[in-house]
């Protein structure tokens, strides 16, 4: 595959290509066809033969070169399948294109520090399982790691101990470095309630900007009712990627909450 779509990256081998698909034709015949000196013509005609889109039948003293149809065929079932992989994960597409715009949006809007003070934010889910299984979720470090990470990132480590005062921690590392949250925890209600600040840090380990989360569940549809408000202060014009991204990201991180604890939980 890489052999072809190299070969046909050229303009004037896909001009032979086109040409060859008419007919066989002969060297000659294609470089007056294309306007090029001989040798060029054979030079790319050797380059599209080694890659298997064409092949050469000496008669007499002319080459006479003719196209494949099975090289291209593959190449355009291949180009066909990555289409269809695109379009099955597009939900993933549009999340980016959302993110887009919410930066787009919020970089015109943070002109000064504290430019996001005071915002509120609210997600509601329904979890198939009692408050107590949800509570575990939230709590115990092994279980928040393994749900609390947007895509395309791994959780360096996860902490938040449900007592006044307790600390939450919490990193996420890429390619491209590491990213630390630290807060403390303020009220701690076993299987009811989880009240904490998680502050987002810079990368010279400054404040971004603070959150104040507010976490409340309860039984319901036989299952468990979570719904997590989100307050956030001390916001700084660096944090606008960061805040732009809360909603697209908290909804994606319970998304996932709701997945691990499905397939853990309720099918095992």
């Amino acid at each position: 595959m890489d052999g072809i779509a190299s070969a046909l990256a050229d303009t004037t081998r896909w001009q032979l290509i086109e040409l060859l698909a008419q007919r066989p034709r002969s060297v000659g015949e294609l470089a007056e066809l294309t306007g090029l000196r001989q040798p060029q013509t054979t030079k790319h005609l050797q380059t599209l033969a080694r890659a298997g889109l064409v092949t050469m039948a000496p008669l007499g003293q002319r080459r006479v070169y003719a196209a494949e149809a099975a090289p291209l065929r593959e190449f355009a079932d291949q180009l066909h399948k990555l289409a269809e992989t695109i379009e099955a994960h597009a939900g993933e597409r549009d999340v980016l294109d959302r993110y887009r715009a919410a930066i787009e949006a919020e970089t015109a809007a943070a002109d000064r520090d504290r430019w996001a003070d005071g915002r509120a934010f609210s997600f509601e889910r329904v979890l198939p399982v009692p408050p107590e299984t949800v509570w575990r979720y939230w709590t115990d470090a092994g279980l928040l790691a393994s749900w609390w990470v947007p895509p395309s990132l791994t959780v360096a480590e996860c902490v938040l101990e449900p007592e006044p005062g307790g600390r939450v921690v919490l990193v996420y590392r890429d390619a491209d470095g590491a990213y630390r949250s630290e807060g403390q925890v303020r009220t701690a209600r076993e299987t009811e309630r989880l009240v904490f600040d998680l502050s987002v840090l810079d990368a010279a380990g400054a404040v971004a900007f603070s959150g104040h989360y507010d976490l409340a569940l309860a039984a319901a549809d036989g299952g468990t009712r979570l719904r997590l408000g989100l307050e956030i202060s001390a916001t700084t014009v660096g944090a606008v990627s960061a805040i732009a991204g809360i909603e697209t990201g908290w909804g994606q991180v319970l998304d996932h909450l709701t997945e691990v604890v499905t397939r853990k939980e309720v099918q095992s």
